[in-house]
């Protein structure tokens, strides 16, 4: 079972309905006991940083994804949940993250000539070789403001809006994905089966 975690964010209806289509279960659920019990949980997130940090908070489970990104449990943050996933962003001043990728969040500068927000598809780069390389040339579907600086070792994919934006990170066993995957058709789903595929073979090791 993949748990969602639920805190009153993120587009978890259709996310539920993507897994489904993949066979896999899932429970949206912000029951400590449940989240570490699962295979894999999946962080979801839309709207603000601060505020989504703050429902986290609230319901005591900083601690809690913390411990259990770092003792290896597989996390997969998507769209602002992937942005959860670093150290600290810069909206609406400067808020800590969860800590498990290395990093910042900051604003795509809207002086580059792209509107902010970045708002429909983009084409991904692959980066480095993964297990997600077939989202190399592939079309995925974004909204987001702010985007993640992060170390190159940890950047699967990118795409271009003004400036490099990461679409896919991985660091071990915590991996995020800034496009929606449940939003991006064949090939979201297929992002979404490859870590499947890692969570049942229990191999994060090439990253």
């Amino acid at each position: 079972m993949f748990a969602i975690v639920d805190y009153d964010t993120g587009n978890t209806r259709n996310l539920q309905q993507a897994f489904k289509a993949l066979q896999v279960s899932t429970e949206l659920t912000a029951d400590p006991k449940k989240l570490r019990a699962a295979d894999a949980i999946i962080l979801p997130g839309v709207g603000a940083f601060a505020a989504a940090m703050q429902a986290l908070t609230q319901r005591q489970l900083v601690p809690l994804l913390q411990q259990l990104g770092r003792q290896g449990k597989p996390i997969l943050g998507i769209c602002l949940g992937m942005q959860l996933l670093f150290e600290s962003s810069t909206e609406y001043g400067k808020h800590a993250g969860l800590g498990l990728l290395h990093g910042q969040v900051i604003e795509i500068p809207a002086d580059l000539g792209v509107k902010v927000p970045q708002m429909g598809w983009n084409e991904n780069d692959l980066q480095q070789s993964s297990p997600f390389a077939s989202i190399d040339h592939e079309y995925t579907y974004f909204v987001h403001s702010y985007y993640a600086m992060s170390p190159a070792s940890q950047v699967v994919a990118t795409v271009q809006h003004g400036v490099q934006v990461p679409s896919l990170v991985q660091r071990q066993n915590v991996i995020g994905m800034q496009f929606h995957p449940e939003k991006s058709g064949r090939v979201g789903l297929a992002q979404l089966a490859t870590f499947k595929e890692m969570v049942s073979a229990n191999d994060f090791s090439s990253n």
